[in-house]
Parts: structure tokens; sequence; C-alpha cells
């Protein structure tokens, strides 16, 4: 029984085997049934041919009352082999004639023969069979068999009750009796017991057929499969790859061996994959750049990795407390303890120190490790080491502090403002000390209340916007006691408590103001002194005209002529004219003499150049320079003080003067005159949408390149010694660039240089016309 229950073919044969015999054995109970039936059938066929034929014979015998024949009739038809007793009984129950002897007998109507009939009602005129128990016949050859009755009508006929001599019938009568045959059906006699022998042994044979090619089919087909897939699954189980691939069938059980197969190469690389994945785990486990342990509720170690190990003298068992810290006793408020009472995972910072005794710093993170019956059984503690970061964090407040310390010791005030609406957010001592406000009353203030015009229409806006853009070179503003002064402010952005601000630093430059203006007045005096001669020319073109007009009249006067009305109402309007003349050039040398205000205004910078020509032409006539002009019609304005870009430009014409003439005298030396352009200078002017541009060009010497970087600082001159001082072109480069301008020079195709004077357009008008040139 064990082999069978451990075999497959077994289980699969033996049930199919039983399914096969009950299937045989209920097709050979119902063919032997139905055989049996059939044959049944047959035999009362015949026996119902052989009882008309008798009720024939004993038709007339009967109808003439031949008692005698018809005796002999009933006893020559029992002789037949199937027959074993005939007898005609009338209506009664007597019996008429028998082949027995058992004639004038009665039978009871309870009898087998009598309900053949009368158990039926209306009383049927069939043909009715019954059946007896087996009886065994005496005194022939016969076997046992079965006894069947077949019980004929004997119908009342018209011969039998009309005009009949021998009896006399009722005409209404429909049976007068009925013949009562005894047939023995012998099964021998009809092949029955052969015939259900014959269909054992097909069913015996069809069974054992039936069986045996299953089991081939199973073993071919089932068992030998199954087995060579069984024997390569041991092969995969033992991590190994059979050395031969499948014989791969196209139905179940090659599909079935092939995904064996696949299954057991997937599970090979899978447990490769898994081993790699265990040593790649424990190598990050073992080198992890941190400190990892595994502790019991007892604090004692389990287990830890490598980089604990190279950091702590311990030893597996040891306390972590004894381990971490060399404590005798567990830590108060330990994390583990924590773990192991909430089973959740804990944070917390730690100190304690190395091997080597140096002090460290940790943040400790514990998680908690479950057993198989899901209580935690240890706790897994990471330490990462900070001891840098702790260090990094006081350096950090030491440079605070330090920084914090340098923030409220600068000189310049320093203001930290919204970037949105510039409201002061915190400020330095220098602040409070410049302006005379405490700190509390910087917070409560925005940084445009410190500017003077602060309450113009439309200054808030604009100034803002310059602030935003990075700051001003100048600027006027007011201290607590109304005071006013002047400043330079630099913006950059930076960050407040997470907060988007601009660090703003504002320096006072009242006293380097006045310090530039002395040294531009400087500059102012020596300018008006080199100009003495063409002033004086200027000055002196009026008063020989005031000469002219008096000594006009004196002659007059001495000949004793009395001078015409007419006469001396002109000279009257030229001696006018000429005085206004005058008076305005002298009212334009005081006006360039006296020092500029620093206010800045909104100008037209054509107007400006011309003023500074105007001044300046004679300088330029006695020379025999051209002055073209290529002035843009309706400029921008821009914001600058028009007294200081007057002398901007009046430098700029001196320097292009002596361009023109220090390259006149160098070809004079070498005699090629002739081949000289003539002496020019152009002034021009254009603009676009953000600056606008004087360039002034001329016919000089032009800018060497290597002396280009250095002719806008201070003192740098190349004329000779007397000729100048070196600080007309540095200051005119300052003046632009305090107004936000910018200065460059490039030399001319045909000779000489241009310079080119560069002004931001006023932010609040923006207006005018567009050069694309710029």
């Amino acid at each position: 029984m064990q082999a069978i229950r451990r075999r497959l073919i077994w289980k699969i044969v033996i049930p199919i085997a039983a399914v096969v015999f009950v299937t045989i054995f209920v097709w050979s109970v119902y063919h032997i049934e139905y055989q049996a039936r059939f044959t049944h059938s047959q035999f009362i066929d015949s026996a119902e041919k052989i009882g008309d034929t008798i009720l024939l014979g004993l038709d007339h015998a009967m109808l003439l009352n031949a008692r005698e024949s018809t005796q002999a009739i009933v006893e020559n038809t029992a002789q037949l082999d199937q027959l074993q007793a005939v007898r005609v009984i009338d209506k009664k129950g007597r019996v008429m004639f028998d082949s027995g002897n058992r004639t004038g007998s009665v039978e009871p109507q309870s009898s087998s023969l009598c309900q053949s009939c009368h158990a039926a009602s209306p009383t049927p005129m069939e043909r009715q069979v019954y059946k007896e128990p087996n009886v065994k016949a005496s005194g022939d050859n016969r076997i046992d068999g079965a006894l069947f009755n077949l019980v004929l009508p004997i119908p009342n006929e018209p011969s039998c009750s009309v005009g009949t001599s021998c009896h006399f019938h009722d005409p209404d009568e429909k049976i007068l009796g009925v013949l009562d045959l005894a047939f023995i059906m012998d099964p021998n006699a009809h092949g029955e017991q052969e015939f259900k022998a014959h269909t054992a042994y097909l069913a015996l044979i069809l069974f054992l057929l039936i069986c045996a090619g299953l089991m081939v089919l199973t073993y071919f087909l089932i068992n030998r499969p199954i087995n060579a897939i069984a024997r390569a699954a041991a092969v995969f189980s033992r991590g190994e790859t059979p050395p031969t691939e499948p014989n791969v069938s196209d139905d179940e059980m090659g599909q079935l061996a092939g995904a064996v197969h696949d299954m057991g190469r997937e599970l090979i690389a899978k447990n490769d994959q898994l081993a790699r994945q265990m040593d790649h785990y424990q190598d990050l486990f073992e080198g992890v750049p941190c400190f990892i342990t595994v502790q019991n509720r007892n604090f004692e170690l389990l287990r830890y990795n490598r980089a604990f190990g190279e950091r702590f003298s311990a030893q597996p068992g040891e306390y972590c407390y004894k381990a971490y810290k060399n404590r005798s006793e567990p830590c108060p408020d330990c994390p583990v303890v924590k773990t192991f009472e909430t089973g959740l995972p804990q944070t917390t910072e730690e100190s304690g120190c190395y091997k080597d005794g140096s002090k460290a710093h940790w943040i400790v993170r514990t998680a908690p490790v479950y057993g198989p019956d899901g209580e935690v059984a240890a706790a897994m503690e990471m330490c990462l080491d900070i001891t840098e970061r702790k260090e990094l964090e006081y350096e950090l407040k030491r440079s605070e502090m330090k920084y914090c310390d340098i923030f409220n010791n600068i000189p310049s005030s320093v203001f930290v403002l919204d970037d949105e609406d510039l409201s002061i957010l915190d400020c330095n001592r220098g602040a409070a000390i410049t302006y005379g406000y405490d700190k509390n009353e910087f917070t409560e203030m925005s940084f445009l209340d410190l500017f003077v015009d602060s309450e113009l229409d439309g200054f808030a806006e604009s100034i803002a916007d310059v602030l935003r853009a990075g700051g001003m070179d100048q600027a006027r503003h007011r201290r607590k006691s109304g005071a006013k002064f002047y400043v330079s402010v630099n913006v950059s952005p930076s960050s407040f408590f997470d907060k988007n601000v601009f660090l703003v630093t504002v320096t006072d430059i009242t006293n380097r103001l006045e310090a530039e203006q002395q040294l531009i007045q400087a500059s102012k005096m020596a300018t008006l002194g080199e100009m003495a001669t063409g002033v004086a020319h200027e000055i002196n073109q009026p008063l020989s005209v005031i000469q002219t007009s008096v000594d006009l009249v004196n002659r007059r006067l001495v000949r004793g002529e009395v001078p015409e009305k007419a006469l001396l109402d002109r000279l009257v309007h030229v001696i006018d004219a000429q005085i206004e003349r005058a008076d305005k050039i002298i009212g334009h040398m005081r006006e360039f003499g006296r020092k500029a205000d620093p206010d800045l205004e909104t100008v037209d910078l054509n107007e400006v150049i011309v003023r500074s020509f105007e001044f300046f032409s004679q300088q330029l006539v006695i020379r025999d320079i051209e002055v073209v002009w290529e002035l843009a019609d309706k400029l921008p304005p821009v914001r600058c003080e028009p007294n200081r870009m007057e002398q901007v430009y009046i430098n700029f014409l001196i320097n292009a003067r002596d361009a023109i003439e220090e390259r006149h005298a160098l070809a004079s030396k070498r005699g090629e005159e002739e081949n000289l352009p003539p002496k020019r200078i152009t002034v021009k002017t254009l603009a676009n949408q953000e600056f606008v541009t004087t360039r002034i060009s001329d016919t000089g010497v032009g800018v060497p390149a290597e002396i280009a970087p250095k002719i806008f600082e201070p003192f740098f001159t190349t004329k000779q010694v007397g000729k100048g001082t070196g600080l007309g072109l540095s200051i005119s480069y300052g003046i632009v660039k305090e107004y936000g301008g910018d200065v460059y020079v490039n030399n001319n195709e045909t000779g000489g240089a241009s310079f080119h004077i560069r002004l931001p357009v006023a932010r609040t008008a923006r207006s005018g016309p567009v050069d694309k040139e710029s």
C-alpha cells in the first residue's frame, strides 16, 4: 500500500481501472438483461403462434362437439418440447379438456390463471401471460426452466350461438372460455447461458486490455516525463543546471517540462542574485559610514559592523553603554529603552568618546527588530558621526558673532530691506549714529523715508526702481534732526531668516563731494586760465566796437558838429548790444567758475553742448579748427548737473584741440603738411531707449593702443611738462561714471580719435527719437 500511495502511475491507473470496471460491468449486465428480454420476447411470440395453431385445430372439433377428437388434439399437442400442459377451461373455471388427465376439475378464481383475466375490469379479450415458479418435469430429459402460461381467449362466434343442435350460447357472450398452454422456457435450449458466459469473458478481456493500455500510456506519457522532470528538479534544487536541455514535446507534459526547466534556470539566477544581494547587503552593513549595532533587552551587543569595531573597544556580549561612553550603567533617556517600550523608532543626539579617547558626537537612530512571535526581540542602533558638524556649528556661532560685530562696527550705514516694500528690517549701529534714529525707530520706517525728495510725486517709484537695479552713486538723505547730507547707496540681494531681502550699504560722501568739488573747481580755474586768451579776445571784440562808436561821436564833436539823432540812436543800439554780449561772456565765465550744485537735474544734452561750445568757440577759431555739428532732434532727457557736464564737454574739446595741434606740429617738422586732413572736430549726438551718446571726433594724432587703458587715470598725460595736469579726462570720466554713464575711446579709420560719452536716459521721462547707431 505504501508503494501504491507513492507511485503516480498507481494513483492514476487504479481509479481509472475501477471506473472502467464499473462501466464494463454495467454494460455487461445491461447487455445480458437485454438479450434475456429479447429471448423471452421471441419465446412468447413462438408460444403465441403455437397457441393460434392449436386454436385452429380445436375450433372445428369443438364446433362439432367431438370431445374425443378434442381431447386427442390436446394430448397430442402437449407432446411438443416447449409445452408442459394444454387445457381448455370454460368461463366457470371448469377444466373441459386437459393433457394431464385432470378434466372436470375446477380452477379457483383466486388462482393465477383466473386472475390473469378477472383481475382487469372489464375482463379483457387480450391474450395473457403469467409466470409460475420454476418446476421440474418428470419422466423425460427436460431440465429446470421457467414455467410460463399462455392464456388464449376462445371467442363466441355466430356458428356457436345460432342454428346449432349440439349446444347453445348466448349471442351476447364474447368469451366462451380460454385455452391454457403451459410452456417450459429452458435457458440452455436458447443459448442464454452461453451468451452470459461469452459476455463475461469479453468484459474481463476488455477490462484487462484497457488496464494494460492505461499502464503503458501512463508510463510513457506521464510517469516517464514526470520522472525526467523530477530528476531535472532535483538537479535544480542542488543549485546546478542539467547538462542537457529537456526534450520538449508539444503537449502539456512537454510544456510542463519546459516550464520546470525555465523555472529552474530562473530559480538558479534568482538564487545567484539573492546571494549577490546578500553579499552586497553584508558589504553595505560592514561598509556603511556609520556605526550599527544590534542589542538585546539587556543592552548587550549581539552584532555590529566593521566601522563600530574599528572605533570602539568592544566585543559581542559587551554592554552598549560601556562601549560607547565607558559607563557602568545604562544611559538616562536611552533611545533603545524607548524603542523596546513603544516598538517605535527613536532619534536623539548623544556624545561619547572613541577608543583613542577623542570626544565624539552622534545622531542616534534606533529601530525595533521583531522576532518570530511578532514581539520586539532586539533593537538596531545607528549612529552617524556629527563631530565635525558640531565643530562647524561652534565655528559658525563664533563666525556669526564675529560678523555680527563687523556688521555693527562697519562705519558705513548698513540696512536690511524687505525686497517688496523696501521697509527696514534691520540695521547696524553705524546707521543709528549717522541718522540719529535708534533701531526700533528704523524698523517702523521705509528706506524711502530717508530721502530728501521722498514726498515728491512719483519719486518713490523711480527711486525704488533705481534701488532694485543696484543702487545709486549719489543721493540726498536727511538725518532725524533734519540736516541734509549726500550718500552713495549700494544694493545687493541677500536672504534674511529665509526671506529675500536687499542688503543696502549707505556711505556718507558729503566730504568726498566737497573734495571733488574743490578738485573740479581747481580744474575749472585751470581751464579758465588756459582759455584766458580766447576769453580776452571774446571781450575785446565788444570793447572795440564800443571804442569805435565813441571815437566816431568824439570826432564829430571835435569838429563842432552835432551828431544826428539817427546816428546817435544807431550807436546807442550797437553799444547796448556789445555791452550785453560782454556781460553774457562774463556771466558765463562767472557761472562756469563757481562751484557746481551736486543736485541732479533733467536736462537736454544738446543745449549743454551748445553752451560749452559758445564758451570755447574762440579757442577753436583762432586755431582755424572747423566744428561740424550732427545733433539729433529731440534727444531724451538725462539726469545730471549741467555745469559739470559743460566742464566734461570742454575738457574733451580741449583734448581734441590739443590732439589736432600736436598732429600738425609733428607734420610741420617732417614737412608733411600737404598730406594732412583739415583741422576738424565733429560733434554728434544720438540716442536709443536706454542711453544718450555724445561722440566727439577729431583729426588729431589718435590714441596709441598701449596707452588707451591709462588715459582716464588721474595725472596721466602725454603732453609736455607745463602743458597739462593730467586731470581733465580723469575728472570727466569720474563725473560721467557718477551719473551712471560710461566713456570709451576708439581711433578713426582716417586718423584721429573719437570719444563716446554715454549717459542713461532719465527714468522718469524716456522719450525722443531712437538712433539705431547708438
